[in-house]
């Protein structure tokens, strides 16, 4: 399945790319939904030294069951919009499952 170019999550030969839009001090981690053209994504975790972009990546190889390596960070390391990809993820999150659905 291979989702349209501008999709905010395309799956591609056992690569799942996501295009971010982070939401960081938040209450809880959680998917937020569309953000134009970007999937938000919030997380507790502060935008200081780093911390965010270290917290985002284990969460999201947390929710996808993969290596904390196997989520690669392409863009916006000091940024909220924010390029992924996660190699051969185990299991794709539901919200994520979704938008793979709907863009299809």
């Amino acid at each position: 399945m291979v989702a349209t170019v501008n999709s905010p999550v395309r799956l591609e030969q056992d690569r799942l790319y996501l295009s971010l839009y982070l939401q960081p001090k938040a209450s809880r981690d959680q998917f937020l939904g569309l953000h134009g053209e970007e999937l938000k994504l919030a997380i507790t975790a502060p935008p200081v030294d780093g911390k965010a972009n270290a917290h985002l990546l284990k969460w999201l190889a947390k929710q996808c069951r993969v290596a904390k390596s196997q989520v690669i960070l392409l863009s916006g390391e000091s940024s909220r919009h924010k390029r992924l990809v996660i190699e051969s993820p185990r299991e794709i999150p539901t919200a994520l499952a979704e938008l793979l659905a709907n863009s299809a």
